[in-house]
């Protein structure tokens, strides 16, 4: 196997996994009245059958979804360009890089029973605590929250024009199931990421304590509202197992940007 067909295996992994914490996340808002953030999801698999087990595999999963987000975002390898707008975008995927190896270093602690984080908002909330001490905190937190509501407005704008499904092979994308799935669960994720980027903006007037994740995002929301939401994220989770297996990671490309940056 070439070095190029081994990165497209480990990336599709790693939308494999990420397509399994967003499930969780999505079944515990349903089915057990729990919102809760990635890294709170995913914790629930230590306490199952075989669940430890797939634990280090999701957290492998990760690790290379998280190396891929990073690669995009230094090689530019879906041509984003070097514009405002192609910047803007690969350092987007930069961030969602280091937030999945993250998660993926979370996922491997929480195989071997040793975590020594709290939650996604705890986390949230640290980091947030330690901008707050620096020169202009305050601006650094509110750029933050700018920069993840953007994302999330991006990602509404993506799920309304269909734009996630130019990067499926031309067969998948073609299924209106597909499209469907993408498009609620592009939506859904889109509104979280805004909630979170609005704890952060309430977070540089009010404080640390104002920020969240995903979990605080979700139990932010009441009733129906929460309910679709979070069937949304559920939505998305099977919509990145579809990536998992039909995204064109390495067309030609793709794989011609890779061949000369590496």
């Amino acid at each position: 196997m070439g070095s190029l067909a081994r990165f497209e295996t480990l990336t599709r992994i790693g939308f494999a996994a990420r397509g399994l914490t967003y499930i969780l996340i999505g079944w515990l808002a349903l089915r057990v009245g729990q919102a809760a953030g990635a890294s709170d999801a995913l914790g629930t698999l230590a306490d199952s059958g075989g669940g430890r087990l797939l634990l280090i595999l999701v957290a492998a999963g990760l690790f290379a979804y998280g190396a891929w987000r990073l690669l995009e975002a230094m090689l530019d390898l879906e041509g984003a360009g070097d514009d405002a707008k192609g910047v803007a975008e690969r350092a987007g995927h930069g961030l969602s890089g280091a937030a999945h190896l993250f998660l993926g270093y979370t996922a491997l602690e929480l195989a071997l029973g040793t975590p020594t984080g709290g939650g996604d908002g705890e986390t949230a909330r640290a980091a947030t605590s330690w901008l707050l001490t620096l020169p202009a905190g305050s601006v650094l937190v509110r750029a933050i929250a700018a920069a993840l509501m953007l994302a999330g407005a991006y990602q509404i704008v993506e799920a309304v024009q269909l734009r996630f499904l130019k990067q499926l092979d031309p067969g998948a994308a073609a299924k209106d199931w597909v499209r469907w799935i993408g498009r609620l669960g592009y939506l859904a994720r889109g509104a979280v990421f805004v909630l979170v980027g609005l704890s952060f903006w309430r977070a540089g007037s009010e404080g640390a304590g104002a920020a969240g994740g995903t979990g605080e995002a979700l139990g932010s929301l009441s009733g129906t509202s929460q309910a679709v939401v979070a069937a949304g994220l559920l939505l998305f989770g099977l919509f990145s197992l579809v990536q998992a297996a039909y995204r064109r990671i390495t067309d030609p490309r793709v794989a011609e940007r890779l061949r000369a940056r590496l």
